[in-house]
């Protein structure tokens, strides 16, 4: 049994591997993080130039950090989705799944593989955008933001989110309506987080729980807002900045992503076990 999942897994990550998105987002990703060091060589000579204080470096230092981090978040999101929309729905449609559920491999073991595929292969993409960031700004300054870690398993953690609502999609819809469903979800709660942003400042209750909802919708940004909070020191956090969070998702909403990750993935099981194939 364990076998038959970890062949699939294998199989998984090899089918995205040699997709043709997967390329392109590894060499868009190797683009920018080219761009990247460009940029922050650049800005961190200025500051070397001109002698800024450590209490105004590094909160520049930290801005272009969690500046790089945020577009290694959206391609993270886009990759999630695009790679794994089709994954099941796909092969239901071309008849390619019946060559798998026809040999001694239960249903359930083919989503878990597949899903345990996508997150290994969103995690190593992860690890690369992420980590070449990190050691772009560490190698040129000597900078590193705290909870590096905390952080990087928030921003898988969304990723697992998507994948896990892709594949459930993809054993109720067709690939069109799986594909707009997630972008609209994902859209309700980048939305969502921005209302409770604002409602936070102004002090508004009520768009503080329309946040607070979309969030549970869709934890998927509510999950980069803490990992946002978590990965500035102090003294940026109390600086205004797009990356300076009001209100803060609690430890709670980790708990609740990793729930809802876990009901997700059960529910694409259950409901792909009973589909007419």
């Amino acid at each position: 049994m364990l076998n038959n999942v970890i062949t699939l897994t294998w199989l998984t990550f090899q089918e995205a591997r040699r997709r043709r998105m997967v390329v392109a987002a590894l060499t868009i990703g190797l683009l920018f993080l080219i761009l990247f060091s460009v940029g922050f060589v650049l800005i961190n000579n200025e500051i070397t130039r001109e002698e800024f204080p450590d209490f105004t470096a590094t909160p520049i230092r930290n801005f272009v950090t969690l500046a790089g981090l945020y577009v290694v978040h959206f391609l993270a999101i886009m990759l999630a989705i695009f790679t794994s929309v089709d994954t099941v729905s796909g092969e239901i449609t071309s008849h390619t799944i019946q060559s798998i559920v026809t040999k001694p491999i239960r249903r359930w073991q083919v989503i878990l593989g597949k899903w345990l595929g996508y997150a290994v292969m969103m995690g190593l993409y992860l690890s690369l955008l992420s980590g070449g960031i990190v050691a772009i700004v560490y190698v040129v300054s000597g900078y590193a933001p705290p909870n590096l870690l905390q952080g990087l398993f928030l921003l898988w953690l969304q990723a697992l989110v998507l994948i896990s609502l892709s594949l459930l999609g993809g054993t109720l819809f067709s690939t069109l309506t799986n594909g707009v469903a997630l972008f609209m979800l994902y859209g309700l709660a980048f939305i969502g987080v921005w209302v409770e942003q604002i409602g936070a400042i102004l002090q508004s209750s009520a768009a503080l729980r329309v946040g607070i909802v979309s969030s549970l919708i869709m934890p998927v940004e509510a999950l980069w807002g803490r990992a946002s909070h978590l990965m500035q020191p102090p003294i940026a956090n109390a600086l205004p900045s797009p990356f300076t969070v009001s209100s803060v998702p609690s430890p709670a909403m980790v708990v609740y992503a990793m729930v809802y990750i876990g009901v997700a993935l059960l529910m694409s099981m259950y409901v792909f076990g009973r589909r007419d194939l």
